[in-house]
């Protein structure tokens, strides 16, 4: 079995959202043959780019819960982006000298394991090649760092199946630290420092 890293974004949930807006807005024009619908908490209805599973049936989740959806976000260039990509396949740039990345699977939590007042958004990787291309890649790290900035997320990580977490973004900071490490013993620990 290959590597299966992700990066996660913990949120407060009526950012659940917004954040699927923000993250859809990331996605390739029209990667579905139609969108797919969501119904969120509080009666919010969203159309969003994605699969779940595969399927374009819609995705009720009313009560909370978890789901899954199925992306291609629009990822920038940097030197592990190029390497990446470089099969000698010829790829289609858009406008902002981007490539589509997909699959990432993203799993949504209403109530992270992690802290019962946060949600969860996991983004994982489809493949060991990925895995390593989220690690190694700032215009990947950017991405993610970016939309936990933009949909008030207090923490972002990647989770590199090591035990030790990187931290990237803490409390709308962009850092750069592990867990654990000299700042926090665990990931239970980091989650008391959210605000």
């Amino acid at each position: 079995m290959g590597l299966d890293y992700s990066y996660e974004i913990y949120l407060p949930p009526q950012n659940i959202g917004t954040a699927l807006v923000a993250y859809s807005a990331l996605a390739p024009p029209r990667d579905t043959p139609r969108p797919l619908e969501l119904l969120l908490p509080g009666g919010e209805r969203l159309d969003v780019p994605f699969t779940s599973r595969f399927k374009s049936d819609p995705v009720d989740r009313s009560e909370g819960g978890e789901f899954e959806l199925d992306t291609t976000v629009m990822i920038g260039m940097d030197d592990h982006v190029r390497d990446f990509f470089d099969d000698g396949c010829h790829r289609e740039y858009d406008e902002h000298g981007r490539l589509p990345l997909g699959y990432v699977y993203l799993s949504v939590d209403f109530a992270s394991g992690l802290h019962p007042l946060y949600a969860s958004m996991r983004f994982t990787a489809a493949t060991t090649g990925m895995s390593l291309l989220f690690e190694r890649s700032a215009a990947i790290r950017s991405l993610f760092t970016g939309l936990t900035a933009a949909v008030g997320g207090v923490c972002c990580l990647l989770d590199n199946e090591t035990h030790v977490y990187e931290l990237y973004s803490l409390n709308g900071e962009e850092i750069t630290d592990s867990v654990p490490g000299s700042r926090f013993l665990d990931r239970n620990e980091l989650a008391a420092a959210w605000s």
